[in-house]
């Protein structure tokens, strides 16, 4: 995998983990809603949350597992554990643990967990396809995956907002990832099915708002503007703005979110997935 284009995607994240966990978290919470809802945990389970971030959808499903389940959260990101770790200690979750990991090289033992979650991850994973073999791997025997991602710019304001931001910083490090990237997931449903996941995608209109577009800026275009010099940043905050919410107040984001269900298959997984 391109080293330089993992440490780029890890400098965003670290540099953005306080923001999220104060302005983005809780406008995220009805995609996590969605995914646990989806996921239908039961006390017991073993479960992975991959690209866990600041560990909200982890605590939830500690919550649900209980004392005799287990939760393994793996982020790239050190600051955003770190944020994870607040918030499992303060919720007393003593069945998470937190990993520094990512999709492509999953930290766990094969047939590990019974459910993967990924709530707005896996538009960020750099080699989709390797994902999807570490996914399978670690499934056990009927083990199912339940993954959020957004929709493209037409249907999905985040994305439209976040794009908009990015073309004023030019082009990432890695071409195909982002928010969008997985607008359309037919060939990463495609890539699941070589390797023993049958899956599907839904989708659901979910939405968040902010006071204002400055509130918005703030909070969501580093994602995408994370390489933009700053003396840029106005011009590009200025042309989005523009463009998209000329208009003073509260700005509100429609979001259409897709939703990634698959099932492992319930024999021995496939060759080239161990």
């Amino acid at each position: 995998m391109d080293q330089r284009a993992i440490e780029w995607q890890i400098g965003v994240w670290n540099g953005i983990s306080e923001i999220y966990a104060r302005d983005i978290d809780r406008r995220f919470a009805p995609v996590v809603d969605a995914v646990m809802t989806r996921a239908a945990l039961t006390e017991g389970k073993r479960v992975l949350d991959l690209g866990t971030g600041t560990g909200a959808v982890a605590a939830r499903a500690a919550e649900v597992v209980g004392a005799g389940g287990r939760v393994v959260g793996v982020d790239i990101s050190r600051e955003m554990l770190a944020m994870a770790r607040a918030r499992v200690a303060a919720r007393g979750c003593a069945n998470v643990s937190l990993q520094e990991g990512s999709a492509e090289a999953i930290p766990a033992g094969g047939g590990s967990f019974d459910v993967v979650l990924a709530s707005l991850s896996l538009m960020y994973v750099i080699d989709r396809e390797a994902a999807a073999r570490e996914i399978a791997r670690v499934l056990r025997p009927n083990g199912r995956l339940v993954a959020a991602v957004w929709a493209g710019p037409d249907e999905c304001d985040i994305v439209r907002f976040q794009q908009a931001a990015g073309r004023c910083a030019g082009p990432p490090p890695v071409p195909g990832v982002g928010p969008g990237a997985l607008a359309d997931p037919s060939i990463f449903l495609q890539q699941l099915a070589a390797v023993g996941i049958e899956a599907r995608a839904e989708a659901e209109v979910l939405g968040f708002e902010f006071d204002s577009f400055d509130a918005a800026w703030e909070a969501l275009a580093r994602v995408t503007t994370a390489d933009l010099h700053p003396a840029l940043q106005a011009d590009a905050k200025e042309t989005v703005r523009s463009t998209m919410y000329p208009q003073q107040g509260p700005v509100y984001f429609r979001n259409l979110t897709r939703f990634i269900l698959g099932r492992a298959a319930a024999d021995s997984p496939p060759m080239g997935a161990a």
